[in-house]
């Protein structure tokens, strides 16, 4: 048989402002489609890659039909997580956001034989246990009714960022109907699968899985402090004296106690913090790991995330900046003109960028290179016969 290497191409489905696209770019991968509903994400896209035009469609994903995307080797969505977050009513795929999904398989259905041998799925954490599991497991098999063999694992960004987001990802691939996968101390509870996620795979076998191993994560080698913008102290980023006053008068005596610590420290420390309602009280909430809280869009469950700066006797309090924003996605050089709420909206919607790296390095470039060993040559599209080897 004739071995045929497979072009590292895809398309992306809500595409957002594009940090799905640097990270697979960063892995060597080049984009020929890309799809997004939201005119201001779309904006935000231009303004940094300045060639949307050639490739991108705005508009609703049902509105898509297979004759409308390139033959690509990977298709990715990163479909709305607003039903199936904490931060969402949980109302799972079928909310009239989440139900987005079911578009990008509608997509993948009319494509046919043009399908692309790949997938790569991006959500929430949440996803694994929206309705009981029911809406994880009714994705998995809409995929695998497609030919697509499927695996899944969890990412906390913090491995290469100082931003704590756990995301769930799925990977599929077009094989035989055979279930492949070893219970080993390598998958079970691993980095990368939690024993609630290496569980639903030992209990589903109806599943086509095609469980794969992989290395350790990197470990991150820098704290929340390499990101902050240099803000003078005369900014009006700055929160005023009765405002700051006001800030620390939501906290608890606990998380007073962290400000406290390092109030008297002879250098400055940086905190972040969040507010929440406790007992229908809004109350601040300190984090002081040196790693930032999840980003969030500002329509989210909770408000826009808090960076404290402490030391020297002294106690200052802002937002997080969009360029810290930027940063903390992995994303520090990302053009930004637009208004802050609207930069909060597009990275607090995104991927981490050097997440979407080491998939890409770790995961589908040698997945990539395997399929390719193993398909048929033909002539037309990138999707050949997978030969029963697999």
């Amino acid at each position: 048989m004739n071995h045929k290497e497979l072009p590292k191409t895809f398309a992306e489905f809500f595409a957002g402002i594009g940090l799905m696209r640097m990270g697979l770019e960063n892995a060597g991968w080049n984009l020929l489609f890309a799809n997004d509903i939201d005119p201001a994400k779309q904006s935000m896209y231009e303004e940094h890659f300045q060639d949307e035009t050639s490739h991108f469609v705005l508009g609703d994903i049902h509105a898509l039909k297979g004759r409308d995307i390139p033959d690509v080797s990977l298709a990715t969505a990163s479909f709305p997580c607003t039903d199936l977050s904490l931060a969402g009513r949980r109302e799972g795929l079928s909310g009239s956001q989440s139900s987005a999904f079911w578009g990008f398989i509608q997509v993948l259905e009319d494509m046919g034989e043009r399908r692309p041998p790949m997938v790569l799925l991006e959500n929430v954490e949440g996803f694994l246990t929206s309705h009981g599991g029911k809406d994880f497991k009714e994705a998995l098999l809409a995929l695998n009714e497609l030919g697509y063999a499927v695996d899944s694992f969890l990412v906390d960004a913090s491995r290469f960022v100082p931003q704590s987001r756990v995301r769930l990802f799925i990977v599929g691939h077009q094989a035989p109907n055979t279930s492949v996968f070893q219970e080993q101390r390598s998958f079970y509870q691993s980095e990368v699968r939690s024993e609630k996620l290496a569980n639903f795979i030992l209990l589903h076998p109806e599943i086509n899985w095609s469980v794969r191993d992989l290395p350790p994560l990197p470990r991150r080698r820098y704290d929340l402090s390499a990101i902050v913008d240099n803000t003078g102290d005369d900014s009006e980023e700055w929160w005023n004296e009765d405002r700051v006053a006001y800030f620390l008068n939501q906290t608890s005596a606990k998380h007073r106690a962290v400000i406290d610590h390092y109030l008297p420290q002879n250098d400055y420390y940086y905190l972040t913090a969040f507010r929440r309602v406790r007992n229908g009280r809004s109350m601040a909430e300190i984090r002081a790991d040196g790693v930032a809280g999840c980003l969030r869009t500002p329509k989210g469950g909770s408000a826009r995330q808090i960076l404290v700066k402490v030391g020297k006797g002294e106690v200052r309090v802002r937002f997080l900046s969009p360029r810290e924003c930027a940063k903390l996605m992995g994303a520090g050089d990302y053009q930004i003109s637009c208004s802050a709420n609207q930069a909060l909206f597009g990275f607090g919607d995104a991927v981490c960028v050097p997440v979407v790296e080491w998939i890409g390095k770790n995961y589908l470039n040698p997945l990539l290179k395997e399929l390719g060993e193993s398909l048929q040559p033909a002539s037309d599209g990138v999707r050949k016969q997978i030969s029963a080897s697999i």
